[in-house]
């Protein structure tokens, strides 16, 4: 439990967390796992978590102790098990006093609410351990029960591989494999069904087993009302399980007799029994798990309690999972309001591809950008432009969040020195994130796009630590502008910054890019620049530039995405 601990210190910014155990485990010789290790926690601040677990309540102080030791702030949120007894307390403890933000009560609640699912899973799976052993016993004690206790231990394997199996799922997708893996091998059902209440209503999630979901749209895929006179809806709404079997079998069970089918997805299926097993979540009933058998099947006691058990762990899965699908979705959401709705320039053609990196926040710091550059009086510099691709350290929310800071400064540092070159807009975003102590670090291309008559443009650019863009001409030559400075490090000094320049042809095609389209474990980076650079010369010269730019992607990224990637093209048109 340390790890939830830790976890907390980290989160809320504290030197202390604990997990405090419920007073009869305390009696019996337990202690709390305290984060760091090893620490003894002080007596108050013990004190202070009894007095949480007493008041069954979370309890946060901006001055607590006092007596003869220094005064501390405390929180505490009380962890409780499914049936809502004590079973400890997460807190953590500062020797500063502090006062605790809105936002620091809701993450040590949440994290309290992961770690009492982690303690009931423990405890449950114990009691499989131990009904495990218990079978193994009987099947040494009664020969004549040998098939009977393989069953059982078949089902009592079957627990406890969904107790291991289920704990560390990631998605809906994840948690549906792993059930229909489960399931499918033991009770062996001839479809499978993961059913979700959203907005009032039931819907499917596509089944992992062959043979059952057939697709968007497809038979058996509409929702379901909650006051439906369904067997999955009648499960969600009371709570229990609802089996069905077909005439002439009922064991006591419901007939299908004046029933529909358990779900719309079986109205094709000539099944003999199925079952809707509810989904309990901590906050109200998620769902429902359905299983449907071809023949008539007997659903006796052992097979209730295994499937309620393992609907329990698939309920805690799919929480865990809506919990971090929400999450991704809201940081895909942060992360398209901060890339840029590209402008319409005429004898220009813009067009951009960006690709979250595949684990952690399926978010990070890479961006592009393009803006109109502010006309300067006494020149006929109007139409120019303002092209960025970046790359702050990172892909998390905290890089996303830095980007968005470095990619807004930048913007300002141009319309704070109108007239100037990108050398001296970055040199401005270097020094004001210097002063203004923010901790970014990365690489950078920004340039200047200017119109320069006949259908040319004059390109000037500045590069900190970027990889190089490709230009392609008209003929299909492409080169590489590898002139470049220093990256973007809030620990170096900041310098002077150089700057190049290339007139751009009618039908020139400038590729930037950031280093996740080309970076690979085991590969080599300039090969795949060589390949990138190849399929841009190649490219039928009237190719969208949408379409360009995922053709590169897809034959050039590597599959494995461990790295965000930006694609940015820039097309001269013929005049």
């Amino acid at each position: 439990m340390n790890r939830f601990a830790r976890l907390a210190t980290r989160l809320l910014a504290v030197p202390l967390g604990l997990v405090w155990l419920e007073p009869a485990a305390e009696a019996a010789g337990a202690v709390p796992e305290c984060w760091p290790a090893g620490v003894t926690p002080d007596p108050a601040v013990l004190a202070c978590c009894r007095r949480a677990a007493e008041d069954g309540r979370p309890r946060f102080l901006s001055h607590a102790g006092g007596g003869d030791g220094p005064p501390f702030a405390f929180g505490g949120v009380p962890l409780v098990g499914g049936s809502g007894e004590l079973l400890g307390v997460l807190a953590v403890a500062d020797r500063d006093l502090r006062e605790w933000s809105e936002d620091d009560v809701r993450d040590l609640s949440d994290l309290a609410a992961a770690c009492s699912a982690q303690m009931r899973m423990r405890s449950r799976s114990e009691t499989v351990r131990q009904a495990r052993e218990a079978a193994e016993d009987a099947a040494h004690a009664a020969a004549g029960e040998a098939t009977r206790v393989h069953e059982l231990l078949s089902r009592s394997e079957l627990l406890l591989r969904a107790s291991e199996d289920l704990a560390d799922t990631s998605g809906l997708e994840d948690v549906r494999q792993r059930v229909g893996d489960l399931v499918g091998g033991d009770l062996k059902p001839a479809r499978i069904e993961l059913v979700l209440v959203r907005q009032g209503m039931l819907h499917q999630v596509p089944s992992p087993v062959d043979g059952g979901f057939t697709g968007p749209g497809g038979p058996g895929t509409e929702a379901v009302p909650l006051d439906a006179h369904r067997p999955v809806a009648r499960a969600v709404r009371e709570n229990r399980m609802v089996v069905v079997h077909a005439p002439p079998e009922s064991d006591g069970a419901d007939t299908a007799d004046g029933l529909p089918p358990a779900t719309p997805a079986f109205d094709t299926l000539d099944h003999g029994t199925a079952a809707c097993l509810p989904l309990r979540g901590t906050h109200g009933t998620l769902g429902a798990l359905v299983l449907g058998w071809d023949a008539p099947y007997g659903i006796g006691v052992d097979e209730r309690a295994v499937l309620t058990t393992l609907a329990g762990y698939t309920a805690q899965a799919v929480e865990r999972a809506l919990h971090l699908d929400e999450r991704v979705t809201v940081a895909r959401q942060l992360q398209r309001a901060m890339l840029t709705e590209l402008p319409e320039v005429p004898g220009l053609e813009l067009s951009a591809l960006y690709r979250p990196a595949a684990q952690d926040d399926m978010v990070g710091g890479d961006w592009y950008d393009a803006y109109p550059l502010p006309v300067v009086p006494g020149t006929d510099a109007a139409g120019a432009l303002a092209l960025t691709v970046g790359d702050i350290t990172g892909h998390d929310m905290r890089a996303a969040s830095l980007m968005g800071q470095v990619r807004s400064m930048l913007r300002q540092a141009d319309h704070d020195h109108p007239g100037d070159g990108p050398e001296e807009a970055l040199g401005a975003l270097e020094r004001a994130c210097r002063r203004l102590r923010l901790p970014a670090g990365g690489t950078v291309l920004h340039a200047h796009l200017t119109p320069a008559g006949a259908g040319h443009w004059m390109l000037r650019w500045s590069n900190a630590g970027h990889p190089a863009p490709l230009l392609a001409t008209a003929d299909g030559a492409v080169e590489s502008l590898t002139e470049h400075d220093v990256l973007l490090h809030h620990a170096l000094e900041p310098g002077p910054r150089t700057c190049a320049s290339r007139s751009l042809a009618p039908g020139s095609t400038l590729l930037l890019y950031t280093d996740g389209l080309v970076e690979e474990p085991g590969g080599d980076i300039e090969d795949n620049v060589g390949r990138l650079a190849q399929q841009l010369a190649t490219a039928p010269q009237d190719v969208a530039l949408d379409e360009l730019l995922r053709s590169l992607l897809d034959a050039v990224a590597p599959r494995d995405a461990r790295d965000d990637a930006v694609l940015f093209a820039v097309r001269v048109c013929a005049p």
